[in-house]
């Protein structure tokens, strides 16, 4: 499988994009044969295009182990993790060192199952509350990577129906949960500096039992590329780069440069604020080198954590188009 992800990896650092693959059911059938095409909520097939690699190619990681922080130095103070904070258990650090290469973890977290994602095409890191409610009775469904991508995000796949997930939008788009919507909880990527230093009793996962780079960034360069990996869109309005991050809560996006620059912005009832300190993951090819991006924290007026993704500029555009830009 490994030599599936080099491969991906080659595509992406190309000048020319590769041609699209089919995208027709009828073809995806044998591969997926429990998932129902009849149902859909995708308007046009040809959105949906192989990634490159094949089901399962990039491999979701089930019941991570955990290390306490406090013992950890594989892990370098600048790194991103994504923190997930919630009531009656540690806090977690699941570095991206390692979800770049898995992409999925399926985790329990005070008794909530959870699936921490993260699309490193689109910078999108989201996490989901796994327990969903169709058809009248609640399930708890564990999720894997199709290999597919829609405006080069991470199509996702559960796999007690086989239905396909949009990772940014956590909408089922393909099969038995078309039109359903996974719970999003608050949490957000910060350094592993930052998350230590909140919480030095903390957990982090563990290295996976996987024979993969980690540390490495598979994707070099690409987050100051022009334009984005098989994404035949639009661009993003006001002239705004495809690849600039903007923070996204709900269906507002304000550029990260705008963030930066003022260090905090209290608008639209939430209060934003960013902070030096955490290297790009999608920058250099040793992940702890890339740039200094900073990273965001987003919280209501009350101080509460409010659900946000840092994400791309073209992302936001192609799948919140009605969606409203913070310039000022």
């Amino acid at each position: 499988m490994l030599k599936h992800l080099i491969s991906l990896a080659a595509v992406v650092l190309m000048p020319v994009l590769a041609a699209p693959a089919s995208a027709e059911p009828t073809r995806w059938g044998q591969a997926w044969p429990q998932t129902d095409f009849s149902r859909t909520t995708v308007p046009d097939w040809r959105q949906i295009r192989s990634g490159g690699v094949p089901k399962d190619g990039i491999p979701a990681l089930d019941a991570p182990r955990f290390r306490s922080a406090g013992g950890v130095r594989d892990v370098t103070p600048r790194e991103p993790v994504v923190t997930l904070e919630l009531a009656g258990a540690k806090p977690r650090a699941y570095p991206l060192r390692y979800l770049t290469w898995h992409e999925i973890v399926n985790d329990t977290v005070a008794g909530v199952p959870v699936a921490v994602t993260y699309c490193p095409l689109c910078n999108s890191a989201v996490t989901f509350d796994r327990r969903v409610r169709a058809g009248g009775a609640r399930r708890v469904l564990s999720f894997g990577v199709t290999g597919k991508l829609r405006h080069s995000d991470m199509v996702m796949y559960d796999r007690e129906t086989q239905s396909w997930w949009q990772q940014a939008s956590g909408e089922g788009i393909v099969g038995a949960m078309s039109g359903v919507q996974l719970t999003v909880l608050p949490s957000w990527v910060e350094s592993w500096a930052e998350f230590t230093a909140r919480n030095p009793e903390g957990l982090v996962m563990a290295q996976p039992g996987y024979n993969r780079q980690y540390g490495r960034n598979p994707y070099r360069g690409y987050d100051t590329s022009d334009w984005p990996f098989l994404y035949d869109g639009t661009p993003p309005p006001h002239g705004i780069a495809p690849l600039a991050r903007v923070v996204r809560v709900g269906n507002r996006a304000w550029p990260l440069s705008r963030l930066a620059k003022a260090g905090e912005i209290r608008e639209a009832g939430v209060v934003l604020s960013w902070r030096a300190g955490q290297a790009s993951a999608l920058d250099t090819g040793a992940l702890a080198q890339g740039r200094d991006i900073g990273s965001v924290r987003v919280r209501d007026r009350a101080g509460r954590d409010v659900v946000h993704d840092v994400m791309f500029a073209f992302a936001f555009h192609a799948f919140w188009p009605d969606g409203k830009w913070m310039l000022r």
